[in-house]
């Protein structure tokens, strides 16, 4: 029993492992979650800015470098590289959700067509009396 517990225990470990990574694949290549791994940047970049000011709170770096839009000045390349600045190359696929209206289908009505009676006669498609109805001379009536 002991065996079989250890085999559940690491079999449950691989697949959560797993799960983990696939997770972790998926949002980090279609989502802009990568923006995260962007973090140590914007820390490296608050601490540089702190430097220079010492009075500088996190919330006045958040709001220079995002409620201002992204003025051109002389560490403009470094604001760049901060987390949410620009668009990563990331494929983004949105897929609508929506609930279908009622579908209501119908049984399809037979219609009856009545059989179509011949009201040509028979001797109007012998040949030979073809060119005898043609050039007859116009009739007096």
């Amino acid at each position: 029993m002991l065996l079989y517990q250890k085999i559940n225990f690491y079999l449950y470990t691989l697949i959560k492992a797993t799960a983990i990574l696939f997770l972790t694949i998926y949002l980090l290549s279609s989502t802009e979650a990568q923006q995260f791994l962007k973090l140590p940047a914007a820390f490296q970049h608050f601490q540089a800015h702190q430097k220079e000011n010492n009075n500088l709170t996190v919330v006045h770096f958040l709001a220079i470098h995002y409620l201002h839009g992204s003025p051109n000045d002389k560490d403009h390349e470094e604001d760049m590289k901060l987390p949410f600045k620009t668009c990563c190359d990331c494929i983004s696929s949105i897929v609508p959700a929506f609930i279908p209206v009622g579908i209501q289908l119908s049984t399809a009505k037979f219609i009856e067509i009545p059989a179509i009676k011949n009201y040509l006669s028979q001797d109007q498609f012998i040949i030979s009396s073809y060119p005898a109805s043609i050039w007859q001379p116009p009739k007096y009536v």
